[in-house]
């Protein structure tokens, strides 16, 4: 495995363009580059003239902030003057160039910096505005070392096999767009390959046995061994050693590769690795001799296994930058763009916080999620000062500077947004404004605190429909909550990951209310991930009058899948347990509500649950309502949820 090959020189733009919010009055993009760059753009709608920014305009419209020597991210936000039309193809031509001081810069277009931009037939990138939002394309759980293909190569092969006027309207990736918990030793290997060439400062790690990220990113990587390196203060033991069955769950969970990423660089290296191929090189992942000595004869034996599947997950980058240029995108962090069991419960919050290590890793998980997603959701959010100082931690890392960025992200509370489409897109931040419990400490905390659920239901007031994007399913599979529950009774909820919004009864209590408030929208589309297998539910409310008709549609993993065995258990035992006929589901009930499970086409013996990687297409009604809910799979094929009449139970 040893490395021989040479660095080649760095391509200008290491990722992206990724198309942002876009509405008929605004574009956005988000970009990195390996310099600073001078910027045009022409946008070219269909049956109109070409509409041309020159860099002086592009200067005013574009904020960039440098990363690392070699690392300059840079987020286009252009209020238009001229609205731009809905319906049709808007060709867009980006050219870049280096700012070197030349007095002729040298101008490059995508055809010099991503050949493979543009779908067969067409001669520019581009996008089209949809009037309303008939078609959703929804994902999340991209997992780069699990063994399948890349849900978000099915939604690149959509597009390219429909007219533009036919795509989806968006593109909502609603949590674990990276995994920084859960790391293969190859992707990290080909992460360190990359940041030492972008030329990163040194950040000093507190209280690690590593005590300076360049060491970590080259000699003393840790490959396999980084949960060695997570506190071990007394107060962080209670959670670090809780075992089941002999199995330990740390603060940091990472139960397949052991590898977490720490520092910043490593965060932002992530990102760029999972977006584009333009930072990735033939011998990445290949491991020098003194760093495979290290590993012993089984982990050899896992990083090869994981060396293909990476190697098969980059060759079809070009497909997903093509993709992400294409559609606008939508994004919301969930627990694994940070750490496993993120604010699961008040202590783990308590303990996590309360190491300056552990603070670290999450807080510069939180500074990476702004830049590479949280930015480009809501560009007016975040002012030039807040941008300002987040650079000043890049070049002066584990400073002062940088720890205050830190403190002032965790305070941060607007991390949920609203695009105005029709219907209204609201978009929830399930991770930050927990309702702790009451009760203990080491109880699940509510997704969602009151003010959160105040201000929700704020924002629903006025719309007939909405469409709804939480991480975490509100409407969850019931043997699996009840699982769940039991756990927690026991103290043990971190074992089990109980982060649903029932676990938590205030949350649960002021959910319903909101849903049955009398100005609620009459149709709520909920769009969820975060559990590794795709299902629908139809959900109506019974009392006075009749409730809003809610749909919870499910789609997980983009690139990850529950086991496939126990799933078949678990789906198999909820409807035996949980039928209208049995007297558990009368005893058990939750609250009084009609749950329609929907069976997927390729349904066997009842099924309700679907367990393949892929990414959900639904379809609208001009009403809100869902017309069709598909799941497109890795494999190729499209499976269709039967939304029809379906064995129900009052709960």
């Amino acid at each position: 495995m040893a490395v021989t090959a040479q660095h080649p020189p760095l391509p200008l733009v290491l990722a992206g363009p990724l198309l942002r919010a876009v509405t008929p009055n605004s574009v956005s993009f988000w970009l990195a580059t390996s310099t600073p760059v001078q910027l045009q753009l022409s946008l070219s709608p269909n049956g109109e003239a070409s509409r041309h920014y020159n860099n002086t305009q592009m200067q005013q419209y574009c904020q960039s902030i440098r990363c690392a020597g070699k690392l300059f991210l840079q987020l286009i936000h252009i209020p238009l003057q001229q609205t731009l039309p809905t319906g049709c193809w808007i060709g867009y031509d980006l050219r870049l160039a280096a700012t070197d001081g030349s007095i002729e810069p040298a101008w490059q277009g995508w055809q010099q910096w991503a050949p493979d931009l543009v779908y067969p037939g067409s001669d520019s990138p581009g996008f089209v505005i949809q009037p309303k939002l008939t078609r959703l394309l929804h994902g999340s759980c991209r997992k780069p070392h699990y063994d399948t293909d890349d849900g978000l190569l099915a939604a690149d092969l959509y597009l390219q096999q429909h007219a533009p006027e036919q795509w989806p309207a968006l593109l909502l990736l609603s949590g674990d767009q990276i995994y920084a918990d859960d790391v293969a030793a190859p992707m990290l290997r080909a992460i360190h390959q990359l940041i030492t060439r972008l030329d990163f400062t040194d950040e000093s790690l507190p209280c690690s046995a590593v005590s300076q990220s360049a060491k970590l990113h080259t000699d003393s990587p840790y490959y396999y061994r980084r949960d060695t390196l997570l506190p071990k203060t007394d107060g962080s033991k209670a959670v670090l050693t809780q075992v089941f069955k002999g199995a330990k769950k740390p603060v940091f969970t990472s139960d397949n590769a052991r590898n977490h990423l720490i520092s910043l660089a490593e965060m932002l290296g992530m990102y760029l690795l999972v977006w584009s191929p333009a930072g990735w090189q033939a011998n990445a992942t290949e491991l020098t001799a003194e760093l495979e000595a290290t590993l012993s004869a089984e982990q050899q034996q896992t990083y090869s296994k994981h060396q293909h599947i990476i190697g098969q997950f980059a060759a079809g980058l070009g497909k997903v930058r093509r993709l992400l240029a294409h559609l606008p995108s939508a994004m919301i962090f969930d627990d694994h763009d940070v750490t496993d069991d993120w604010n699961l419960t008040a202590k783990w919050e308590q303990t996590a916080y309360g190491h300056d290590f552990s603070r670290r890793i999450i807080g510069n998980a939180l500074i990476s999620y702004l830049l590479c997603q949280g930015w480009g959701n809501t560009p007016k959010r975040f002012d030039s000062a807040l941008l300002h100082q987040t650079e000043l931690a890049f070049g002066n890392s584990g400073s002062a500077q940088h720890q205050q960025l830190i403190t002032d992200l965790l305070c941060f509370n607007q991390w949920h947004y609203q695009w105005p489409t029709e219907p209204p897109l609201l978009v929830l931040d399930t991770r930050t404004r927990r309702w702790r419990s009451e009760v203990a400490m080491d109880n699940p905390s509510g997704l969602l605190d009151w003010e959160a659920i105040t201000e929700l239901q704020q924002d629903l007031i006025g719309h007939d429909a909405v469409v709804l994007v939480s991480p975490a399913p509100v409407f969850g599979v019931k043997l699996i909550e009840g699982i769940q529950k039991l756990f927690t009774f026991f103290g043990k909820p971190l074992l089990v990951d109980a982060e649903n919004w029932m676990a938590h009864r205030g949350t649960a209590y002021a959910l319903m209310n909101l849903f049955r408030h009398p100005k609620t929208p009459k149709h709520f589309v909920i769009l969820s991930g975060d559990v590794h297998y795709s299902f629908v539910y139809e959900v109506n409310l019974r009392g006075r009058q009749r409730g809003p008709d809610i749909w919870q549609i499910t789609s997980s993993g983009l690139k990850n899948q529950f086991p496939a065995r126990l799933l078949d258990v678990l789906d198999r035992l909820n409807r035996w347990l949980y039928s209208p006929r049995s007297p558990l589901n009368w005893f058990t009930k939750r609250r009084r509500m009609k749950i329609v499970p929907h069976k997927p086409d390729n349904a066997k013996a009842g099924e309700r649950l679907l367990n393949q990687s892929g990414i959900g297409l639904v379809e609208l009604n001009s009403d809100g309502s869902p017309k069709r809910v598909i799941q497109l799979t890795a494999k190729g094929e499209a499976i269709t949820f039967n939304i029809s009449e379906d064995e129900a139970r009052w709960e």
